[in-house]
């Protein structure tokens, strides 16, 4: 097993659970892969802002795998706080109808869209619910070009088609995919009522993910390596050989922008032979391992292309939202969470993280720049906020969060099981029909398990049938 992110966790556990032995390499001085907290300053910073959806099944069941459920909540109904300067704080919450009238009525009391737009938008969106997800010219398109042929504008989308689209696909409409957009709209509020409520994480998620995960592996009798860099990959006659080594480590988190010493595990040079290698690692770096095995298969990983995400961390001297989180229109502030509790920070003071998605501009801003544009947008939001003092204002940068959702996304996207016999990928950018989401890496791990217990003949009839069968549907 080649990365200790979520996928690999998922597939690590499956195997053991199987009665496969399992070894887990990760060149990280700890697991959770793109989910991960660190202390900076005295807070608990999580490096991005990672909802979940009660239609998350997967993911809140490797919750309950790890003893991490009570670590979470979900909310009893969907409720999306709307903040726009100016104007009085909107709802877009679900009433008690079956999907898709759960949202009739908070549509049609929207305030950031006229009459006209929002008749136009029930429109779209029962459009949206009759459509074929299988048709394979979805992909082609643009969600925003879909959305502007039915009449809904570049107000109408920034009011609410990107509220939704913006944080899950990590794309506004207008670039993303329409397949994976409707995708979206379908799974979380247009198939069932309470699919859409939205689940949050109530501690760092360190202590929600990685360090349980590290508890969970070890008792199933994974032996994981931490601190080693698998850097290349050769066929045997019985499997896969992983050549690397162990010690330095050049893939701590850019957010950090720490580059130090792990406490590695392997000596330089170490090989390992396994009959069947999982490589559970990022889009982003995963080519140039597989390339000598898969070649152009492996090549045309490279049109998935990257999108990056920015976090602020911001620190009041006293309470500023009420909100435990909220999203923001006509601002550049997109989403913004109340992590008070979670990093620590004492209750007369308030830890707001401001969550920017598809943040190509934000990258290649200086602290300072986004200090200037972010904290007085958030004091036009949050009236308290203007005058309160400011303790800190920290960054954290996802050059290539995730894989770029845009059209012709699902031809670079790879299955998990490929040409070569023994080895297996895994991760969100596999082809699992789910944009780059905590559940897409679940189900990715567990996809990944099933090919990878085929191929040493271990039947899964151990799992349930609920996670057999979702993963076998990948």
């Amino acid at each position: 097993m080649i990365g200790g992110g979520l996928a690999g966790i998922v597939a690590a556990l499956d195997c053991a659970d199987a009665g496969a032995q399992v070894t887990l390499l990760e060149v990280r001085r700890r697991l959770g892969g793109a989910v991960y907290s660190f202390e900076r300053d005295g807070l608990q910073i999580d490096n991005g802002q990672h909802v979940f959806m009660r239609c998350c099944a997967a993911y809140q069941a490797l919750l309950e795998r790890l003893g991490s459920e009570h670590r979470v909540s979900v909310q009893p109904r969907l409720r999306v706080p709307v903040l726009r300067p100016g104007s009085r704080m909107a709802l877009l919450a679900r009433n008690a109808l079956p999907a898709p009238l759960h949202m009739a009525g908070a549509l049609a009391r929207y305030p950031h869209l006229t009459i006209s737009q929002r008749l136009g938008a029930a429109r779209s969106a029962f459009a949206l619910a009759r459509m074929d997800l299988r048709d394979a010219a979805l992909d082609r398109l643009t969600f925003g070009d879909w959305l502007a042929h039915r009449g809904q504008g570049p107000d109408a989308v920034s009011a609410l088609w990107d509220v939704i689209v913006r944080p899950t696909l990590n794309l506004p409409a207008a670039e993303a995919s329409l397949a994976l957009g409707a995708f979206v709209f379908r799974t979380a509020l247009l198939s069932h009522a309470d699919a859409g409520d939205i689940g949050f994480h109530s501690a760092a998620l360190s202590e929600t993910i990685g360090e349980p995960a590290e508890r969970a592996l070890s008792g199933a009798g994974v032996a994981v390596r931490l601190g080693w860099r698998a850097e290349r990959l050769q066929r045997t006659a019985t499997g896969i050989e992983v050549h690397g080594r162990g010690g330095r480590s050049g893939e701590e988190e850019e957010s950090r922008g720490e580059w130090g010493t792990a406490a590695g595990e392997g000596r330089e040079g170490e090989g390992w032979s396994a009959e069947v290698a999982i490589v559970a690692m990022p889009h982003n770096r995963v080519g140039a391992l597989i390339e000598p095995l898969l070649g152009d298969a492996a090549r045309r990983l490279g049109a998935l292309g990257s999108s990056p995400i920015v976090n602020l961390h911001v620190v009041y001297d006293r309470p500023v939202c009420e909100q435990p989180f909220a999203a923001g229109v006509g601002t550049p502030v997109q989403y913004l969470f109340d992590r008070t509790a979670a990093a620590g920070v004492p209750p007369d003071c308030q830890y707001l993280a401001v969550s920017l998605s598809a943040a190509e501009r934000e990258m290649g801003m200086s602290v300072d720049a986004l200090r200037e544009c972010y904290l007085p947008a958030l004091q036009e939001l949050l009236p308290r906020a203007r005058g309160a003092n400011l303790e800190r204002f920290l960054v954290t940068r996802e050059h290539a969060a995730t894989f770029r959702a845009a059209p012709g996304v699902a031809a670079s996207r790879a299955a998990a099981r490929t040409s070569v016999p023994g080895l297996v990928l895994a991760g969100t950018w596999t082809d699992t029909g789910w944009p780059a989401t905590l559940e897409g890496a679940v189900l990715s791990g567990h996809a990944a398990a099933i090919r990878a217990l085929e191929r040493i003949e271990i039947e899964t009839r151990g799992w349930s049938m609920a996670s057999t069968a979702t993963a076998e549907a990948l």
